[in-house]
């Protein structure tokens, strides 16, 4: 996979994808769509007013992939249990999360209709400065979730770069350090 982000101008990129880079990019966004879940109501078609005042959750998730995507605000995040911190994280979450889970949807949403715009083939994506904000937030959440499922630290990331081909974790592997290079090259050309 070689397909990477160039500056297009005016804090806006371009990425030339193949039809497979296309695939996988696409898969991965749908799985993290998956994930997030479809938000309050499920179906969008209840009360705006009463979505607007829609309080979220109080308890951080128990899957440890969404835990990092919406992480306590409050306390040492590996440290003890503080009841104060644990009470402040959960008024925080409840007044949050929501908003922050739609933001994280639509990102992700962002990302799958552009490349559907592709026609389930390669091609090349152009993104104006805003979509740029949006893709770097769709390609973060992906490492996020995919270096929790990998258990990836910053001491053994080095050796993702040594596994063996046998290895069942080298295609999340491979995807993992793609999306690495995918936002970097994103961030550069954001900033030519």
């Amino acid at each position: 996979m070689a397909g990477l982000f160039e500056s297009a101008g005016a804090g806006g990129a371009v990425l030339a994808l193949d039809e497979l880079e296309a695939s996988i990019l696409r898969s991965l966004e749908v799985q993290m769509l998956e994930l997030i879940g479809p938000g309050p109501g499920g179906d969008g078609d209840g009360d705006p007013l009463a979505a607007l005042f829609a309080e979220g959750p109080t308890e951080a998730p128990d899957d440890p992939a969404l835990a990092r995507l919406f992480p306590d605000a409050y306390g040492d995040p590996g440290g003890p249990a503080d009841p104060r911190s644990a009470e402040a994280s959960g008024e925080f979450r409840r007044y949050t999360e929501l908003d922050l889970r739609a933001r994280k949807r639509d990102d992700a949403l962002h990302v799958v209709r552009a490349l559907d715009g592709l026609g389930g083939e390669g091609g090349l994506v152009s993104l104006d400065a805003p979509a740029c904000l949006r893709w770097l937030g769709a390609l973060n959440d992906l490492r996020l979730a995919l270096g929790v499922r990998l258990e990836v630290t910053e001491d053994d990331e080095q050796g993702l770069y040594d596994l063996p081909d046998a290895d069942d974790r080298k295609p999340l592997v491979m995807a993992y350090l793609w999306l690495g290079a995918l936002q970097e090259s994103l961030l550069e050309a954001v900033a030519d």
